[in-house]
C-alpha cells in the first residue's frame, strides 16, 4: 500500500492516478475538506476564490478534466483578460505583450529598449546561485527588474526577485542563455513549438476540481492527521488519529512544516532544512462595487503594483473581467492581494485597517465614486507560497536520497508551485510508482 499524506491538489491527483492504475493507496489529510488552499465560496450571487484564482492548462490537462466529467463546468477566461497592467506614476499602464508593442509603446524607456536589442548578443553567463533580479539586471536593465520582473514574481510566487534563484524558479532561462546565448532568442525559437495553454476555472470555482477528485476516491481519510511516521524493516508505519497503518511507500504531499514534523526521527537533517523554507503571509480582500461607480474600463486580467511605487496592495485581479458569473452584471469584483515577501508587514494590520486601505487604493487607482464597497470579504493565509530561494537548494538536492527509503515528495515546495505543476508532478509520480510496482 502507498500512503499519501496531504489531500491538496497534489495528493488528490496522485491518489486518483494510483486508483486508475489499480494500485492500493490511502490518502490522509488533517482537514475536513479536500483541496488545501483551493477554496471557493458562493455567497448569494457572489463567487469568491479564497485561494488560487485560475488554472493554466494545455490539451492534455483538458482531456484529463474531461475524463473526470468536468468539461461542462469549465469556464475559460474571457479574451480581454490577456491584457496585463502595471501601476506606474499614479496609473495603471498596459504591459507590452510582444516585441512590436514593446518597440512602439512608451512603457519602457529608450535605454531599456536598447538593452532588449543588446541582449541578443550579451556574452555573460549566469554564476551559481544567481537571483532573478541579478539575472534580469545583467541581461536587460534595472527598469525591467522594477517594472516587469518584481511585480510578476510577486503575483506568481508572492516572492522577492532579490531572493528567489533563477535556477530554482525559471531554469529554462539558463538553458536559453547557454544554448542560444540570449533569452530573447530562446523565447523566439521555442514560441513556434510551445503548446498553447489556456486560463480557466469552473462554474462554481476552482474547488470544483478537488471536490470531483475526492468524490472518486475510495481510500480517502479526511479529518485524520498523521502524528508519527516510523521506518520499519518492510516499509513504514503511520500512526494516524484513526489508528495504525502499514505502507510500502509514503508520499509527502503536505507543506514543509508537516513534512519536517514527520521526518524529525528518521531524517533529522532534512527536517531541519525543511523548517528553514519560508512561506510569506498574504491576505486577499474581495471588494464589490457598482459598475456605474467605477470609471476605469477594467479591460484586462488585473494590475500589479511594483514595490518601487510604494503601494499597500501587491496587485488587484479584476475577477469579474476575467470570468463571468462572479457577481451580478451591474457590479464588479476586485480581488486585492496584500503581503507576500515584498510586503509582508502590510498583512500585520487588523482586518478593518486592511479593508480600509484596500478601498482607498481602489478608489484612487480606478476612479471609484463610492464611499464604501457594496460587499467586502477578507481571507488571511499565514503561510502562502513556499519560496524558491537559496534555502531550497539543499532541500531539492536531498529529495532523491529519500526515495531509497521509499519516501517520495509530491508538493508545491518541490519542482514547481503552480496548480498545473502539481498536477503534472502527481501524474508523473503515479507512473513512476506504477512502474516500480510492476518491477517488484
Amino acid at each position: 500500500m502507498i500512503a499519501i499524506i496531504g489531500a491538496g491538489i497534489s495528493g488528490l491527483t496522485l491518489a486518483y492516478d494510483l486508483q486508475q492504475r489499480q494500485i492500493p493507496y490511502r490518502l490522509f489529510d488533517r482537514g475536513r475538506e479536500p483541496g488545501g488552499l483551493m477554496q471557493s465560496r458562493r455567497d448569494g450571487p457572489y463567487l469568491i476564490e479564497r485561494g488560487p484564482n485560475s488554472l493554466l492548462g494545455d490539451a492534455a490537462l483538458l482531456a484529463w478534466l474531461d475524463q473526470l466529467g468536468l468539461t461542462p463546468d469549465i469556464r475559460f477566461a474571457k479574451p480581454v483578460s490577456k491584457a496585463r497592467y502595471i501601476y506606474r506614476n499614479g496609473a495603471y499602464r498596459k504591459l507590452p505583450a510582444g516585441p512590436l508593442s514593446l518597440l512602439f509603446s512608451s512603457f519602457f524607456s529608450w535605454e531599456t529598449k536598447k538593452a532588449f536589442w543588446r541582449e541578443r548578443s550579451n556574452p555573460t553567463v549566469s554564476p551559481p546561485g544567481e537571483t532573478l533580479s541579478a539575472f534580469f539586471r545583467r541581461r536587460f536593465s534595472q527598469e525591467v527588474v522594477d517594472y516587469a520582473l518584481a511585480p510578476f514574481v510577486a503575483g506568481v510566487y508572492a516572492g522577492d526577485p532579490d531572493q528567489l534563484l533563477v535556477s530554482e524558479t525559471y531554469p529554462m532561462l539558463l538553458e536559453y542563455e547557454k544554448q542560444y546565448g540570449s533569452v530573447l532568442k530562446g523565447f523566439i525559437k521555442k514560441a513556434g513549438s510551445a503548446e498553447r495553454r489556456q486560463s480557466f476555472s469552473f462554474r462554481e470555482g476552482l474547488q470544483t476540481l478537488p471536490n470531483a477528485l475526492a468524490a472518486q476516491l475510495t481510500a480517502l481519510n479526511l479529518n485524520d492527521s498523521i502524528n508519527r511516521l516510523t521506518k520499519t524493516e518492510t516499509g513504514w508505519l503511520l500512526e494516524a488519529q484513526s489508528g495504525r497503518y502499514s505502507a510500502d511507500d509514503v508520499v509527502l504531499a503536505c507543506d514543509t512544516a508537516a513534512a519536517a514534523h514527520l521526518l524529525e526521527t528518521t531524517w533529522p537533517d532534512v527536517a531541519n532544512r525543511l523548517r528553514q523554507i519560508e512561506y510569506p503571509p498574504m491576505t486577499a480582500v474581495h471588494s464589490i462595487y457598482k459598475r456605474a461607480d467605477v470609471t476605469h474600463p477594467l479591460d484586462g486580467f488585473g494590475g500589479l503594483n511594483p514595490r518601487v511605487e510604494k503601494q499597500f496592495v501587491a496587485g488587484h485581479i479584476w475577477s469579474s473581467s476575467v470570468f463571468d458569473d462572479r457577481c451580478p452584471a451591474d457590479e464588479v469584483l476586485f480581488t486585492s492581494l496584500v503581503g507576500g515577501q515584498q510586503g509582508a508587514e502590510n498583512t500585520r494590520h487588523p482586518d478593518e485597517v486592511i479593508r480600509q486601505q484596500v478601498h482607498r487604493e481602489l478608489v484612487q487607482a480606478f476612479g471609484i465614486r463610492a464611499e464604501v464597497p457594496v460587499r467586502q470579504w477578507l481571507t488571511r493565509w499565514e503561510r502562502a507560497i513556499p519560496q524558491y530561494d537559496a534555502r531550497m537548494v539543499p532541500v531539492r538536492e536531498q529529495m532523491p536520497t529519500l526515495e531509497t527509503d521509499g519516501l517520495y515528495v509530491c508538493a508545491n515546495w518541490y519542482e514547481g508551485p503552480s496548480l498545473s505543476d502539481c498536477i503534472r508532478k502527481a501524474k508523473a509520480l503515479g507512473a513512476r510508482l506504477a512502474k516500480a510496482e510492476i518491477a517488484e
